[in-house]
């Protein structure tokens, strides 16, 4: 079994920064690609941040310059500082990890429980 489990979120006014981190646990034979994605009502989930086992990262333009996504191979966790907030940056914000299973030899997608983040005008 696999768990990734999210921290941090929450209430701030618009132009103030929250950081979230999320580790991943279990029987865990690689984690390749780790991040974070939200999902705001009525609208579909969007990735916000991912980033490979070498650091290769990716971003839509709409948060760049604002959120840096981090990890640390060693711990499996990875963590997205968010600044500069904006009300339309509110979301249930999800952890997202791509991982291959100990004793199964084929990769597969987990997510996080999701963690509110509402920025207020």
């Amino acid at each position: 079994q696999v768990q990734l489990v999210e921290s941090g979120g929450g209430l701030v006014q618009a132009g103030g920064s929250l950081r979230l981190s999320c580790a991943a646990s279990g029987n865990i034979f690689t984690i390749y690609a780790m991040g974070w994605y939200r999902q705001a009502p009525g609208k579909q989930r969007e990735s916000v941040a991912t980033i490979e086992s070498d650091g290769y990262i990716r971003s839509p333009d709409s948060v760049k310059g604002r959120f840096t996504i981090s990890r640390d191979n060693a711990k499996n966790t990875v963590s997205l500082q968010m600044s500069s907030l904006k009300p339309e940056d509110t979301a249930v914000y999800y952890c997202y990890a791509r991982i291959r299973p100990l004793w199964t030899g084929y990769d597969r997608d987990f997510w996080g429980q999701g963690t509110q983040v509402t920025v207020s005008s």
